[in-house]
């Protein structure tokens, strides 16, 4: 039977969770008597995760994905969201720390109208200033330029629609900002407070430095989502500032000039209005090439800059 839902697990150097978390993820899935399936992405494992994976794939249901080496946890993410033939697609670490009883409460949350619901590690248990302080400070930042509010966004326990999920291109690490852009496309997003367990075998694979990957990873998440169709917008914009800006500094320069008595040669403002000037042209250069490969990316790819939510009597 086709599967109802389909889990999703990236895998790297979790040899000794997998075990316990299949079982876990088995009986929660097996409890809410639809069809189902689990697919295991092994993102280059090199502690012996592979070997337990393949054990995995002798027995119904199970899917195994391994990758040639660790292309990290967005392109596993891809690969078995692309091997996924359910209708919901639910992802959750390897780790041991999301727990698969989750799972059903979340399925309801979605069944009842949500495109989108992610998990909320609200009793989190991790480190304060090396984990959560900064998880936070990224919760915020997302969700104060995307206009998406969640607690906390770097939550993997997630179930989403698989046909607007499968319509998103991803790569980079963009994996935690998917509910941000499947907002950006229209899903309807929804958040439940979800059990956070402590690691108990392992090494976690995250760090404080990936706060400063997120803050550049969020600029492209917001040009993608509020300007990817018309770039001309935001380069023409700031084009438009700039030169308004200049147009301001080279009046003051000239009234120095004419009411008090000061040479242009004396103003080292109208060097920099002529900088912002030669900017702004700049900007507007680069917007119009922006618009000329938007169109033909649209084009040459003959995919819309819209998608569709439902179609009624339509072939």
């Amino acid at each position: 039977m086709t599967p109802v839902i389909s889990a999703v697990i990236p895998v790297f150097d979790e040899k000794e969770n997998l075990r316990g978390l299949k079982d876990e993820l088995a009986a929660a899935l097996s409890g809410m008597k639809i069809p189902h399936e689990m697919i295991w992405v092994d993102d280059g494992s090199s502690d012996g995760s592979s070997g337990e994976l393949r054990k995995f794939a002798a027995e119904p249901g199970q899917k195994v994905l391994r990758l040639s080496k660790n292309y990290g946890q967005t392109a596993a993410l891809a690969a078995g969201i692309a091997a996924a033939r359910g209708e919901w697609i639910v992802t959750l670490d390897a780790d041991g720390q999301n727990d698969p009883a989750d799972i059903p409460r979340l399925f309801a949350a979605a069944a009842a109208g949500a495109d989108v619901v992610s998990g909320w590690r609200r009793d989190r248990r991790d480190a304060f200033f090396s984990r959560i302080l900064p998880s936070r400070a990224a919760n915020f930042m997302i969700s104060a330029v995307t206009g998406v509010k969640l607690h906390d966004f770097g939550c993997t326990l997630k179930i989403y629609r698989a046909s607007m999920l499968k319509a998103i291109d991803l790569y980079g690490e963009m994996h935690r900002f998917l509910p941000a852009i499947l907002g950006y496309a229209g899903a309807s997003v929804a958040e439940l407070p979800v059990n956070h367990r402590p690691r108990t075998a392992g090494k976690s694979k995250y760090g404080i430095a990936r706060t400063f990957k997120v803050v550049l990873d969020l600029l492209t998440v917001k040009f993608m989502g509020d300007f990817i169709t018309k770039p001309i917008y935001l380069f023409g914009g700031l084009s438009l500032g700039l030169l308004a800006v200049s147009g301001l500094m080279a009046a003051w320069t000239l009234h120095n000039k004419f009411f008090n008595g000061i040479f242009v040669k004396d103003q080292p403002l109208f060097l920099v209005a002529i900088f912002f000037a030669l900017v702004a042209v700049q900007f507007a250069f680069m917007g119009l090439l922006a618009e000329v490969i938007v169109r033909t990316y649209h084009s040459a790819n003959r995919k819309p800059p819209y998608s569709v939510a439902e179609r009624i009597n339509c072939e």
